[in-house]
């Protein structure tokens, strides 16, 4: 008889640590995600920050869990983490306990690796009971969205003639600066006249900053970049990683010619969310805020082609006579026929046409895989956890 009411009792024993331990101990878990920065550039480093807190007086025999997260992050494994990645996306599992009226906060450091816009917005959380009688899962609805924009392409990974190119723009413009013309701020260099101290961005950087002039004979500069590797490719870019090159080396363009305090605008012929034509083309303009508009249509744009690049040129072609030439730049693998007669009928209507041609396709394959590996050499920190009462 002892024995039988042994049993019931730690029958009744297992029954009440499952009710604790099971559904009702979700009820007071609490979790929250955030990363240390929204946008940045491939090979970049981020942190994604993790806040678990129990508000429970029991504490949690174990905790699992699980996330889908773009493989577009190299994460740093730890002790306590499992990473199953696929060709999208990359399955983390996690499993630990935790204790009563306890507060966590998981680091985990991650390199950028891939372009694009991506939201991070699934995590499953699920509980049980020290025998494992009971298993509760619950769903965490997150929004967390993060842009990584194109790496910026070291000076001997760039086309040859990008060099020569630079030169001849330098000699276009005039020697001084327009006093009236103030397309941002710079940090003060040995020289610069004190009334031209900008004191707000001083005070908000903590160094001395002065007012950035444009020049009097500044160009009205269009890139315009083309995503066809040749002249038989018609939809889907077939060698992401020189279409990757090409985007790159737009970019650095870009950041050069507005980091010089010129005025720049870019256009491609790739496919963008929502077919929206707008956002295929941004108009010349001066300062950071034109380079992060620029940016984030690089991030934005798909490795499909939209329209032919020969089409592409003709669309910029004028529409109101008093309008004055731009110089444009044609970022391109190639040159064909309809090409040259696109830049022809430019030229005839007074704008100055330039051409950058990329290296070979499997050349600019070659120079991107060499910066994605001296990327991913860099690494992650191991993952780290910190407790709080």
């Amino acid at each position: 008889m002892a024995l039988f009411w042994l049993m019931v009792v730690a029958l009744l024993v297992v029954a009440a640590q499952a009710v604790l331990f099971g559904k009702r101990s979700l009820g007071k878990l609490f979790y929250t995600r955030r990363l240390s920065a929204s946008q940045c550039h491939v090979g970049e480093p981020l942190e994604m920050i993790e806040e678990l807190e129990n508000r429970s007086s029991l504490p949690l025999p174990w905790l699992r869990l699980e996330a889908m997260l773009p493989v577009a992050f190299q994460f740093a494994g730890s002790a306590d983490l499992v990473i199953s990645e696929g060709t999208v996306y990359q399955n983390h599992q996690s499993l630990f306990s935790l204790g009563r009226r306890v507060r966590i906060v998981r680091r985990h450091p991650m390199l950028a690796r891939q372009r694009g816009m991506y939201r991070l917005d699934s995590v499953s959380m699920g509980v049980g009971d020290l025998f494992g009688l009971v298993r509760v899962n619950r769903p965490m609805p997150l929004q967390l969205d993060v842009t990584i924009y194109p790496p910026y392409l070291p000076s001997y990974h760039m086309p040859d003639a990008y060099s020569s190119w630079q030169g001849e723009m330098e000699m276009r413009r005039w020697i001084n600066e327009d006093p009236f013309l103030i397309t941002g701020v710079r940090e003060y260099r040995s020289g610069d006249p004190m009334n031209q101290v900008h004191w707000a961005a001083t005070a908000r950087t903590g160094e001395l900053q002065v007012y950035q002039h444009g020049y009097s004979a500044d160009p009205e500069l269009l890139v315009v970049l083309n995503i066809e590797l040749n002249e038989q490719m018609w939809s889907t870019v077939t060698e992401p990683a020189a279409a990757e090159y090409a985007i790159s080396c737009a970019a650095t363009i870009v950041d050069d010619l507005l980091g010089r305090g010129m005025k720049a605008g870019f256009a491609h012929n790739a496919i963008i969310p929502y077919e929206d034509e707008e956002r295929a083309y941004i108009a010349p303009g001066y300062g950071t805020e034109q380079l992060y508009s620029i940016l984030q249509m690089m991030a934005e744009l798909q490795l499909k082609i939209r329209r032919p690049f020969s089409q592409l040129i003709k669309g910029l072609i004028p529409e109101d006579e008093q309008r004055m030439p731009t110089d444009i730049l044609l970022v391109t693998p190639y040159v064909s026929e309809a090409i040259e007669a696109s830049i022809e009928e430019l030229r005839n209507e007074g704008m100055r046409v330039e051409v950058l041609l990329l290296p070979s396709v499997e050349q600019m394959k070659q120079n991107y895989s060499m910066l994605m590996e001296q990327f991913r050499l860099k690494g992650a920190r191991p993952s780290s956890i910190g407790k709080t009462s």
